[in-house]
């Protein structure tokens, strides 16, 4: 049939036949440890393109810090949210602002939200430096760029535009 959704297997998990399959992304006491620990070498500026986002919570007002990873192009900054509209995903387009931290350097900025068109060399840039998401995302790094703007509804992307 002629615009139907791909045929889905029971037992895929969700996702359609013919794609990888895709990791979903659990908060558990083990992941809130393992970003602690990263927190200490991004606060040192030991992992690359990676800073700690601070964000303020859109009910409670309290701030919430957590490591991501900064895709920079032309001179322009990018978050990717790899596990989808997670929590700080929803505080900062609440805020609509973020401050990134990383050695001594503290950075705020406005966010402004990218359509799947745009947010697709994006995603592409992301998955190509953070390999540790990867299993998050349908498309493989080496996959062409249509397929990461397919995934522009399942993983937001912010432009990050420097608050002077």
């Amino acid at each position: 049939m002629v615009g139907t959704a791909p045929a889905r297997d029971p037992g895929d998990g969700g996702r359609a036949r013919g794609h990888r399959p895709v990791r979903t992304y659990r908060g558990s006491n083990g992941r809130r440890a393992g970003d602690a620990i990263t927190s200490v070498f991004i606060r040192a500026g030991l992992v690359p393109h990676s800073y700690l986002l601070t964000t303020q919570a859109r009910k409670t007002g309290q701030l919430h810090t957590v490591p991501v990873t900064v895709v920079e192009r032309d001179g322009r900054r990018w978050l990717i949210a790899p596990y989808g509209p997670v929590s700080w995903v929803r505080n900062a387009r609440a805020a609509g602002r973020v401050t990134l931290r990383r050695r001594r350097e503290t950075l705020d900025y406005a966010v402004r939200e990218v359509a799947p068109e745009a947010a697709g060399p994006m995603l592409k840039a992301y998955v190509q430096i953070s390999r540790p998401t990867r299993p998050y995302f349908r498309a493989d790094k080496d996959a062409p760029l249509g397929e990461f703007i397919g995934e522009g509804d399942r993983h937001p992307v912010l432009e990050l535009i420097p608050v002077t």
